[in-house]
């Protein structure tokens, strides 16, 4: 479980970011559509040969935050989206985030979209990511809503004080967009010195790019959540600038 919670498992992962950038390029061949259950990503994986020993190094696995899913689902006897909606998102006050079918999305939801280079034009993702998201990433939120997350984590609003001291702990190392960065459970750090300076949640697929991050000092919380491909970093590095410095 450690492992897998800090992506040092080494189970072959069904898009390894250390080889693969084209995440839509995996459905050509797949009907996207069928992409349901964390069930149905098993075949893509499960065969393959390890990648490394366990615990040998940190590599960011898709596939073993499928495996962490079908763990939960085995122990609670609960579809893992249905899981963390009841335990997640309602304890923390997340009224308008959710696990939401692309074919079935909910009044007020954002659509992504991705460009077509060609001409310029532009198209939704629905058939560039699953149609319904998983363990691995897929679930639909707002910026209000992260901050009630960020609060009830740090709180220890959702697991013992102890388990939330677990996740938020840097267990591996890791380079990550040129910046040398750890990993907790789930959880992105950057350190100063010896103390954590900034924790973060981020994610992207084709027509979504997503970043939360909360900076103990100053007490500040930024979530930039955009529905295209194009970049939030030069963003969120501009607003942290900004508030350092005021």
């Amino acid at each position: 479980m450690h492992h897998l919670l800090t992506h040092s498992a080494g189970i072959p992962d069904y898009f390894d970011e250390e080889v693969m950038n084209d995440y839509a390029a995996l459905w050509h061949e797949r009907p996207i559509y069928t992409m349901r259950t964390p069930h149905d990503f098993l075949p893509m994986f499960q065969h393959e040969p390890m990648k490394f020993a366990p615990g040998e190094r940190f590599a960011y696995s898709n596939a073993g935050f499928i495996v962490l899913g079908l763990i939960v689902e085995q122990q609670t006897g609960m579809p893992f989206p249905a899981y963390v909606e009841t335990q997640i998102f309602a304890p923390c006050g997340m009224a308008d985030s959710g696990y939401f079918a692309l074919d079935q999305l909910p009044a007020r939801t954002a659509y992504g979209y991705i460009e077509n280079t060609a001409d310029q034009t532009w198209r939704t993702n629905i058939y560039a990511v699953p149609i319904v998201g998983g363990p691995d990433g897929g679930a639909f939120a707002t910026a209000p809503d992260m901050s009630k997350f960020w609060t009830a984590l740090f709180g220890s609003q959702l697991v013992s004080h102890a388990i939330t001291e677990r996740m938020l702990t840097p267990h591996m190392a890791a380079t990550r967009m040129g910046t040398e960065t750890y990993y907790g459970y789930g959880v992105w750090m950057t350190k100063q010195e010896s103390a954590v300076r900034s924790y973060y949640a981020l994610g992207w697929d084709p027509g979504v790019r997503f970043l939360s991050a909360v900076h103990p000092e100053p007490g500040l919380v930024i979530t930039i959540i955009g529905n295209t491909d194009k970049a939030i970093w030069p963003l969120y590095k501009a607003l942290v600038s900004v508030a350092v410095s005021a």
